[in-house]
C-alpha cells in the first residue's frame, strides 16, 4: 500500500514573503537609499516600467500586489485544468510571460492587467497612494428627481485603469504581431473591470424611510473577473495580423479565416497559436507538465486521470484516515468518544 504523497509547499509562498519584506522596507528605505537604487533591484521590468517605479516608488508595491493579485486568480479558475498557471510567476511577478501566442498567455495578460487597475484604484480609495483618492467626478448631486446624490468615496477606476496601462503595456516593445495581441488582451482585462463597477446606495431619512439617498461607485470582487475572464477565455477568437503595406510591420488583427478586415470585439480574448496539449514541462509554453499532478479517478473532465495524465495511466495510493468521533460527556467528569476510519484513495499522474 502506497502513503499519499506529500502535499508541495504552496508555490507563491516565497514570492509572497519576499514581496512582504519588500512592501514592509522599500518605503522606508526610499529616502536613506533612493528610488534607483530600489526599482533597479526588481527583476523583469521593462526601461519604462523602470522608470515609472523610479517616479513612484509607492506605486510599485500596489502593482506588484495586482500582479500576484492576477496570477493567483489564474491558479484559482485553471486549477483543474493540464495548464494550471503554476509556471506563472516564477521569476518575478512583473517580467513572466509565455512566450506562445496561446488561449493561456490571452488569459495571463488580460487578468493580470485587471488585477493591477484593480489593485491600484483600491489602494486609492483607502489612501494608500499619493496623487489619488476617491473619484473627483462622483462627488455632489447627480439625480435631484429621483433623490440620489453622490456620496462616500466612489473607486476612481478610470485612474486605475490608465496607470495600469501606463505600466503593465510598457513592456510590449517589439512592433510584431504578438505585441498587438498582448495590447488587446491587455485592455480587454482592464475593459472588463470597468464595466463591472457597481453602484451602492445608503438610505437616509426619519424611521428608516429613505427621503433621501447617498449612492457611490464600488468595484467588483476579483473572482467576479476571474470568472468572466474565464469565459472569454473558452471564447477566445484566433487573428492574425494585417501588416501595413509600406512599413510591413503589424498594424491591427483579424478574425482568422473571416471575409474581409472584421476586427475582435474590445473584451474578447485573442490569440495566435493553437495551444499545446501542456502533457510535459516546457518552459516555452509555460508547461509544468502533469507528472505528478492530482486527478479524479471517476471524472470524465478535464481533472480526470484520463485527461490530466495524457494517456500515461496514474498511480493510486490508498490510506486510512482514523478520528475520535461520537463523543459524549459523562456526569461527572469525563468525555467518551468512538473511534471512526475513513479508507481513502489519492490518484495522481504518472
Amino acid at each position: 500500500m502506497k502513503s499519499p504523497p506529500s502535499p508541495p509547499p504552496p508555490f507563491f509562498i516565497g514570492l509572497i514573503f519576499k514581496f512582504k519584506i519588500f512592501r514592509e522596507a522599500a518605503l522606508s528605505s526610499v529616502v536613506a537609499l533612493g528610488a534607483n537604487i530600489i526599482c533597479n533591484k526588481i527583476p523583469g521590468l521593462a526601461p519604462r516600467q523602470r522608470a515609472l517605479c523610479q517616479s513612484r516608488p509607492d506605486a510599485i508595491i500596489v502593482i506588484g500586489e495586482g500582479a500576484q493579485l492576477g496570477i493567483n486568480e489564474c491558479q484559482y479558475q485553471f486549477r483543474y485544468g493540464r495548464w494550471n498557471c503554476s509556471a506563472l510567476g516564477e521569476r518575478t511577478v512583473f517580467g513572466q510571460e509565455l512566450r506562445v501566442g496561446s488561449r493561456e498567455a490571452a488569459f495571463t495578460y488580460a487578468i493580470t492587467a485587471a488585477g493591477v487597475a484593480h489593485a491600484v484604484t483600491a489602494a486609492c480609495s483607502q489612501g494608500n497612494l499619493s496623487q489619488c483618492g476617491c473619484d473627483p467626478e462622483k462627488q455632489g448631486y447627480h439625480d435631484r428627481e429621483e433623490g440620489w446624490k453622490w456620496g462616500g468615496c466612489s473607486a476612481d477606476v478610470k485612474y486605475g485603469v490608465e496607470f495600469s496601462r501606463r505600466f503593465v503595456d510598457a513592456r510590449e516593445i517589439k512592433k510584431n504581431a504578438r505585441r498587438l495581441m498582448n495590447l488587446h488582451n491587455n485592455e480587454a482585462g482592464r475593459k472588463i473591470l470597468e464595466e463591472r463597477t457597481k453602484l451602492e446606495c445608503k438610505c437616509h431619512g426619519v424611521s428608516g424611510s429613505c427621503t433621501t439617498k447617498t449612492c457611490w461607485i464600488t468595484l467588483p470582487g476579483f473572482r467576479e473577473i476571474g470568472y468572466l475572464l474565464k469565459e472569454r477565455y473558452g471564447h477566445a477568437v484566433q487573428v492574425e495580423p494585417v501588416r501595413a503595406s509600406r512599413l510591413r510591420q503589424p498594424s491591427f488583427l483579424r478574425l482568422k479565416q473571416a471575409r474581409g478586415y472584421q476586427k475582435p470585439t474590445d473584451t474578447d480574448l485573442v490569440y495566435l497559436e493553437r495551444s499545446p496539449n501542456y502533457c510535459e514541462e516546457d518552459a516555452v509554453t509555460g508547461s509544468a507538465g502533469t507528472r505528478g499532478r492530482l486527478c479524479n479517478g471517476t471524472s470524465t473532465h478535464a481533472d480526470g486521470c484520463g485527461v490530466m495524465c495524457c494517456g500515461r495511466g496514474y498511480d493510486t495510493h490508498r490510506y486510512t484516515r482514523v478520528w475520535q468521533c461520537n463523543c459524549k460527556f459523562h456526569w461527572c467528569c469525563f468525555v467518551k468518544c468512538n473511534t471512526c476510519s475513513e479508507r481513502s484513495e489519492v490518484f495522481t499522474c504518472k
